[in-house]
């Protein structure tokens, strides 16, 4: 319906209604820039939240465990003051046990080196005691020693061979370096060329067992 406008104006239409789609809500913000000052706040950040101020989410942590920061690594130091101290321990220990190793092998070796001694010497006490006995009777019968000095002599050759250093006869072996030192060389037209020909003082042993080497007298040609 028309309006009008006075009390005799002449009737006047009124403004034509925009379309449905185009309406628009009478709270609806107004187009265009907000207003700085009136715009809403954004949502709230983690720090914030957390009742902390923001940039800290370590400081937020400590905050959740309620603990300051560093707190674990004080009571932390107890344990591995603790652990030191025993391995500390289990270091003396070892040391210690080490030591009583090394003792009692240096006595066992000592030990074993004085039965060999003994041993040996147990040996060659009969040869003393033969060598005793010629000599009580060489002013009764000088000629009853010579059979005595030859007994003993066997005698004592039986003991180097029981512990290992049998004697050995180099006459007419090839001469070789290991088990001859020569003493002197002499042409023998009967004896090959570098073999042994005489034996001046003999050898005792073999191979790695040998007790020492034979001087010898070796052959050679012209």
């Amino acid at each position: 319906m028309g309006e009008r406008a006075g009390s005799g104006g002449a009737w006047r239409e009124p403004p034509a209604a925009a379309p449905p789609g185009q309406q628009r809500d009478a709270g609806a913000a107004p187009s265009g820039p907000p207003d700085p000052a009136g715009a809403p706040p954004g949502p709230p950040r983690d720090a914030e939240r957390n009742g902390q101020p923001g940039g800290g989410s370590e400081v937020a942590d400590a905050g959740r465990n309620g603990q300051p920061d560093g707190a674990g690594d004080e009571t932390a130091i107890p344990g591995l003051l603790e652990r030191i101290a025993e391995l500390e321990d289990l270091r003396l220990r070892a040391l210690a046990d080490l030591d009583n190793l090394r003792k009692r092998c240096a006595t066992q070796v000592a030990r074993a080196e004085a039965e060999t001694r003994a041993a040996v010497a147990r040996e060659w006490l009969p040869v003393v005691d033969n060598l005793e006995r010629a000599l009580a009777y060489s002013g009764s019968d000088p000629a009853a020693i010579i059979d005595g000095i030859r007994a003993v002599r066997e005698q004592a050759l039986s003991v180097l061979a029981r512990l290992g250093y049998p004697r050995r006869d180099d006459q007419g072996a090839t001469f070789d370096p290991v088990r001859h030192d020569a003493v002197a060389a002499r042409a023998d037209p009967a004896a090959p060329d570098g073999s042994v020909v005489e034996v001046v003082r003999p050898a005792y042993g073999e191979g790695d067992h040998q007790l020492r080497p034979a001087q010898v007298v070796v052959a050679r040609s012209g």
